[in-house]
């Protein structure tokens, strides 16, 4: 398997601690890092979708998958 075959799979596999794939956790962790720049306030969907195409390329849809996925919820 090649280096980039692998890293596809490591993707979409769910890590054993939590259950999260990288995607998730990224996502995680930027709406964590943006709530504390922003003194807890909610990260508007657009804001976090930028910070996410930094590290991932996805489409906006994708990015409502995985927010409805982890649980998060707009107002």
């Amino acid at each position: 398997m090649s280096p980039d075959e692998w890293q596809s799979v490591l993707e979409v596999i769910p890590d054993v601690r939590d259950g999260l794939t990288r995607t998730e956790r990224l996502i995680l962790y930027l709406v964590h890092e943006t709530q504390k720049e922003l003194n807890g306030r909610n990260v508007p969907t657009a804001m976090l979708y930028g910070r996410v195409l930094e590290y991932v390329d996805m489409s906006e849809a994708e990015l409502h998958v995985y927010l409805d996925r982890l649980g998060v919820r707009g107002t």
